[in-house]
C-alpha cells in the first residue's frame, strides 16, 4: 500500500516510499509452513469418538491463537510500516489502529549512517540511523530494504534542499 498524497503538503512529492525488508516475514512464513500441518497432523491422530470433534476443534483454534501471534501480527506491522522520503523530509508511520510516526525535516538532517551485518548485506538490507538537530536527535530505521542506496538518496536529498536554499 502507498503512502497517501493527501498527506503531503503542497509541492512535496514522494522520492522513496518503503516497507520494512521482506526479510522480516521469514519467520512468519516458516511458521506458517510448520503450524499449519502440525495442527493437520495432530488433528488426524486424534482417536474416534464422542471427543474427537470437540478435541478437533481445540486443536484448531489453539493453531489458530498461535497464528495470529505468529503470522497475522508481524505481517500487519510490516504492511503498516512505511519509511517515506519526499524533497522536504523524512516520515515514518507504523501502526493499523493505533498509529504513530515521526518526521524529519530534510533541513534538520545532520548526518545519516547505515550498518548491516553479513545476512543484511546479502539481502540487502539493514540498519539506517539519520540523526537530526534538535531535542529527539535520532531516528533508527530498522531493516531498510537498499540501505546504502536510501542513505545516499537522503544525503542528496538534504544537499539539494540545502543549496536551494533551504
Amino acid at each position: 500500500m502507498a503512502y497517501p498524497r493527501r498527506l503531503l503538503a503542497n509541492g512535496e512529492r514522494v522520492e522513496l516510499d518503503l516497507h520494512p525488508h521482506v526479510r522480516v516475514l521469514f519467520g512468519p512464513v516458516l511458521a506458517l509452513l510448520l503450524v499449519v500441518p502440525l495442527a493437520a497432523y495432530a488433528a488426524a491422530r486424534i482417536p474416534e469418538g464422542d471427543a474427537q470433534g470437540p478435541a478437533r476443534v481445540v486443536v484448531a483454534v489453539l493453531a489458530l491463537a498461535v497464528l495470529v501471534v505468529t503470522v497475522l501480527r508481524p505481517f500487519l506491522r510490516w504492511v503498516t510500516t512505511h519509511y517515506v522520503v519526499t524533497n522536504r523530509r523524512l516520515i515514518t508511520r507504523h501502526g493499523l489502529v493505533a498509529r504513530s510516526g515521526r518526521d524529519v525535516p530534510l533541513s534538520r538532517i545532520t548526518d545519516v549512517s547505515f550498518s548491516h551485518g553479513l545476512v543484511e548485506r546479502v539481502l540487502g538490507c539493514g540498519t539506517l540511523v539519520v540523526e537530526s538537530a534538535g531535542e529527539r536527535g535520532q531516528v533508527v530505521l530498522a531493516d531498510v530494504p537498499r540501505v546504502e542506496a536510501v542513505q545516499r538518496r537522503l544525503h542528496q536529498l538534504a544537499d539539494d534542499l540545502e543549496w536551494a536554499g533551504g
